[in-house]
């Protein structure tokens, strides 16, 4: 029998609740501060959607408030299921229009991944593995900055998470139905949530079937066929409706899979930068040797989680090496992957803490380890406050008013449409240009398109001076123009006419 350093069944039971409640505790934090610190363009894509539905519930709102937030909602792209946009703006019938709703949402669904994780880690290894599988899963720093955004995507790993839990389960009973029905369901909702998690959810499942049995023997049990069925169905019905029938998924399947990348240093190198910023350098190191402490039914289970990430990567090598976010199924397997190293470590040290008082310093010293990094994560939400954002881009609604404006601002446009009430023309910005010139092959004429596009327009508003510091061209062309209003975060050119000759 192991021994393991949380002997008791309370202490087991104290330690898990500790790192859930703190778990929590941390990603509510700073709740109603503006979501503007973790891609605040895909969360704004979500908040304006959800406040279009919501205005949609609405009779005691102004008529042309109501139209513009519905209109926003409409053409918004529609790339994902709104499942957790319109449960905000259900919640906003109770709450109003608050933006922490989505941040509580993300935050609880993250931390009943942590449940499930921690059932599918004593699985493979102890408690004091699974314990330090949760506590990685709820505190690596890229973990609670991403599962408190407004998007799909901390829906998306519960349920991955909850399908490897029952998928492990059924490994176990490869004969019933039950736990091949469960896994089948979660799996299928996963994939419906976010059509991604079909590479998490197929490198677990075959990690899972091949764990004993060969891939013949799997094929031929029934329970296999009945979890496939209900992982597709979900998925495959909303790809059927979206671009056959309503037509609005038939633009979002391009620009996933760049061939010409897989030439390019920048692919790699990109790739590699993301890994260190969503798990860090040294825990995917130690997660991917600690494969060799496992037994080789268990290791065959994780090697499909990493699999499943590592076809993903190449299949969407664009994202995988640009958006972090795209590696975020990626903390569930490194997190279970560290369990047999830290199985083996809180083995020694069991051994090294026989008397209560070095049992008392070794916990003391683990618990100023996580406070300590609690301390920072705080530090880091305080030290920026988005809220003072939301008078600038009122005040440049109202100093553009009705004239019909072009921008080169942050998130396309989104914040001035969302605290503003204003929808404006998006300028490109140099990583669109970038993305359509070098790798899609398309050739770019600044002069065509600032023809074609700005002057038809009045303004040209300016937020993103660090963007326009990239395009010297626009830089240099704007300089040719009066100003028509500034402050502290923007200038308006106006672009009836020019300066000089």
């Amino acid at each position: 029998m192991k021994v393991s350093f949380f002997s008791s069944r309370f202490s087991q039971i104290a330690a898990l609740v500790l790192l859930l409640g703190l778990g929590l505790a941390i990603r509510l934090y700073d709740l109603t501060d503006l979501p503007l610190d973790f891609h605040p363009t895909r969360q704004l894509l979500s908040a304006l959607k959800a406040r279009g539905m919501y205005y949609q519930t609405l009779t005691d709102v102004p008529a042309d408030q109501r139209d513009f937030a519905i209109q926003q909602w409409r053409i918004r792209a529609a790339i994902e299921p709104e499942i957790v946009e319109r449960l905000t703006a259900f919640t906003y019938q109770f709450t109003s229009e608050q933006l922490w709703v989505a941040r509580a949402y993300s935050s609880v669904f993250w931390v009943i991944g942590a449940i499930f994780l921690f059932l599918l880690a004593l699985q493979l290894t102890s408690i004091d593995g699974a314990l330090v599988t949760t506590a990685f899963y709820l505190f690596a720093p890229y973990a609670v900055s991403a599962s408190r955004s407004f998007q799909p995507d901390p829906l998306m790993v519960m349920l991955i998470i909850i399908f490897w839990w029952a998928i492990s389960r059924w490994a176990d009973e490869p004969t019933s139905y039950k736990w091949a029905i469960i896994a089948g369901l979660f799996g299928g909702f996963a994939i419906y949530v976010k059509f991604v998690a079909a590479f998490f959810i197929i490198g677990g499942g075959l990690g899972a079937a091949l764990r004993r049995d060969s891939v013949l023997e799997t094929l031929r049990r029934p329970q296999v066929y009945v979890m496939t069925v209900l992982g597709i169905l979900p998925g495959a019905a909303y790809v059927v409706y979206g671009v056959w029938i309503a037509g609005y998924l038939g633009q979002q399947f391009g620009g996933r899979f760049i061939p010409a990348l897989f030439l390019s240093p920048s692919y790699y190198l990109g790739w590699v930068g993301m890994l260190n910023l969503v798990v860090g350098g040294a825990a995917l190191m130690i997660g991917l040797i600690s494969l060799f402490f496992l037994e080789n039914e268990k290791r065959r289970f994780l090697l499909g989680l990493w699999a499943g990430y590592a076809f993903f990567g190449i299949y969407f090598n664009y994202h995988i090496s640009s958006h972090d976010y795209y590696s975020l199924p990626l903390i569930p397997i490194v997190a279970l992957s560290l369990a047999p190293v830290a199985e083996m470590f809180f083995a020694q040290l069991t051994k090294l803490t026989a008397t209560r008082l070095a049992r008392f310093a070794a916990i003391g010293i683990l618990l100023l380890g996580l406070f300590a990094s609690l301390w920072n994560l705080r530090a880091d939400m305080k030290s920026v406050d988005y809220r003072p954002d939301i008078q600038m881009w009122a005040e440049i609604s109202e100093k553009i008013g009705d004239k019909n404006v072009i921008g080169l601002t942050q998130d396309y446009g989104s914040r001035l449409a969302y605290w503003g009430w204003k929808d404006i023309t998006s300028w490109p910005t140099y990583g669109d240009l970038l993305y359509h010139d070098d790798l899609r092959g398309a050739e770019y004429d600044f002069e065509q398109q600032f023809e074609a596009v700005a002057l038809k327009k009045e303004l040209f508003l300016v937020t993103d001076f660090d963007e326009l510091n990239r395009q010297p061209a626009l830089k240099e062309k704007l300089s040719g123009y009066p100003i028509f209003a500034a402050d502290d975060g923007y200038v308006i050119f106006d672009l009836t006419f020019m300066d000089s000759p």
